[in-house]
């Protein structure tokens, strides 16, 4: 395996998703109008091409968040890479009004984040994942000024190192699927349903079940009923029924620039009511539209005298078992627990994912970042990790900060603030270490 010449970057990301993606462009504004020195870029993929969630861009689904809520408006709503500026360029802009939608389907928003990644396309990388982060042999951590990653090439071409000032890791959530279930041609998790969907015969898929209480869980149990017409459809959902999202005014006030402050600073009652009021904003619930068709779809087969769509509620999965092309699968079912075995053609698990942990990718490095008394990592309130002793590089997390930033870590909302945040986190410290002075911690006094 060949290793080629060290490269040297400013700031290098790894993974490139749209938290990445609305970094690289902060970074290319904030060079653009800064008077700063520009700040080299690099960002790493292991795909092959650019993709989000591309196996749930069903037909008509469409995404919870306002159009606005894009890579950039939030943090320069004057910028080039908006979603209004898409829609102009594609000629869709007047057609996008007249729909009188906040709400873009998933596909649309899938084409506007294509866009805007092909605008900053030399400065990613496809197909190079990052295998490791190390310091450089024999500095101490207090004057390391950069890291070391080792990429491997996903075409065999061999690895090598590249070295970074800072890095923003970005890998993404980890696909969560029951306990003690494996996936497998008939087995698959939210994350790959369209690709494993398009490899069977729909003619062979006659009794399906899906698994979750979630939007992915409902949207995929709308679309496998439209589109086997021949088949039967469970619906495996471990609550009383799905629960409605709550996307009211004041609830969706959890998602505004401010309420990053208000947890990051606030008490740890503070942050408990967060999660306790808050949380069926976006976790285990449904939007109402989703909802009022599965049941309008139910109803309609009451009517007709069939039993297509069955809905399995206080439902929990306990194994599963394949034998030949059918899958075997052990349900604990109803308010008194008894246990049923059911046999599908295929099962899909709706069941979420784990937050992204960089632990492994850190490897030694990782001793060097500090935890909370729960485990998990410090965070400064500019999203660098905090390190001991205090490293000059940096290292970020986007994602992986729920519970010292809140509810947005994961998600879409607050994306471009966040990525203006980190931008000038990274030349603020460039500023300082120019002058000679200690770079600070972030703004606050506190450190979580």
């Amino acid at each position: 395996m060949s290793v080629r010449e060290h490269e040297t970057y400013d700031v290098v990301g790894i993974g490139f998703g749209p938290s990445n993606l609305s970094l690289a462009i902060a970074l290319e504004e904030y060079r653009a109008n800064g008077p700063e020195k520009e700040i080299s870029t690099l960002f790493l993929e292991r795909q092959s091409s650019f993709g989000w969630h591309r196996n749930m861009l069903l037909p008509s689904a469409t995404m919870q968040i306002s159009f606005l809520k894009d890579l950039v408006t939030f943090r320069n709503p004057t910028s080039k890479f908006s979603f209004i500026s898409y829609l102009h360029e594609a000629g869709r802009l007047p057609q996008f009004v007249n729909n009188q939608d906040f709400f873009p389907t998933r596909q649309e928003f899938h084409q506007y984040l294509e866009w805007a990644q092909a605008q900053v396309a030399d400065r990613i990388e496809y197909g190079a994942e990052v295998t490791s982060i190390r310091l450089p042999p024999g500095v101490d951590p207090e004057q390391a000024d950069r890291l070391l990653l080792e990429v491997s090439d996903a075409t065999g071409r061999g690895t090598r190192v590249v070295e970074a000032r800072n890095v923003m890791i970005s890998t993404g959530l980890v696909p969560s699927m029951p306990e003690g279930t494996e996936r497998d041609e008939r087995v698959w998790h939210s994350s790959e349903f369209l690709e494993k969907y398009h490899r069977m015969d729909p003619e062979e898929l006659r009794r399906v079940a899906v698994v979750g209480a979630g939007q992915s869980a409902a949207e995929i149990t709308r679309f496998l009923y439209d589109e086997l017409p021949h088949a039967q459809v469970y619906s495996v959902i471990p609550s009383y029924g799905y629960s409605v999202a709550d996307d009211t005014p004041f609830a969706n006030q959890i998602f505004d620039p401010g309420a990053v402050d208000d947890y990051y600073f606030g008490t740890d009652q503070t942050r408990e009511a967060f999660w306790r009021y808050h949380r069926n904003t976006n976790y285990s619930v449904v939007d109402d539209e989703v909802i009022r068709d599965l049941y309008r779809r139910a109803y309609d087969d009451e009517v007709r005298g069939l039993r297509r769509l069955q809905f399995l509620n206080l439902t929990r999965v306990t194994s599963v078992k394949r034998a030949g092309a059918e899958t075997r699968v052990s349900l604990q079912v109803g308010p008194d627990g008894e246990v049923r075995e059911l046999e599908f053609d295929a099962l899909v698990c709706a069941t979420g994912y784990s937050t992204m942990k960089p632990t492994a990718l850190l490897g030694d490095l990782d001793r060097f970042c500090l935890r909370d008394e729960a485990g998990q990592y410090r965070v400064e309130r500019d999203y660098r990790v905090v390190t001991a002793p205090d490293m000059r590089c940096g290292i970020y997390l986007q994602g992986g900060t729920e519970h010292t930033h809140g509810l947005t870590s994961s998600l879409l909302s607050n994306i471009a603030v966040r990525s203006g945040e980190i931008a000038e986190s990274v030349a603020a410290r460039f500023r300082q270490r120019d002058a000679g002075r200690a770079v600070p911690a972030a703004a606050g006094s506190e450190i979580r």
